[in-house]
């Protein structure tokens, strides 16, 4: 039996329950892009397993709908035309720390700035 906590998940309304040790691929700070949709961002949280409502795991169409267990990263996100805030599966995801800085309007008020390919939280959010 694998062990198992729990904890309470705002955006899907409810408790989640979650393997105890989940890997992420990816750390706060890193600059990644989508696998399969034109758009890049940098991570500034990490569910450990999908957190997020049922109404948004259900639109995603079923044939390229990720598997639940495993970790999803919340994105300051951007796309050619737009910024956006997106939450993205670890199967999506790909390093793009070669591609530079991401343009999100929102980035500096939670990072300093992009150094040696990635971003370092302020010190005034970590704990």
């Amino acid at each position: 039996m694998m062990d198992r906590s729990e904890f309470f998940s705002a955006q899907a309304g409810r408790t989640i329950d979650v393997p105890r040790h989940a890997s992420a691929r990816f750390g706060i700070g890193d600059v990644v892009k989508h696998r399969m949709f034109d758009f890049r961002g940098v991570i500034f949280d990490i569910d450990p397993v999908f957190a997020n409502s049922e109404e948004w795991y259900e639109s995603i169409p079923k044939e390229i709908r990720p598997h639940r267990e495993q970790p999803f990263y919340h994105l300051l996100a951007e796309s050619d035309d737009s910024s956006y805030v997106a939450y993205v599966s670890q199967q999506n995801l790909l390093a793009d720390a070669e591609s530079g800085p991401v343009e999100h309007p929102n980035v500096t008020e939670l990072f300093e700035q992009f150094e040696a390919g990635r971003y370092r939280m302020r010190r005034t959010l970590t704990h």
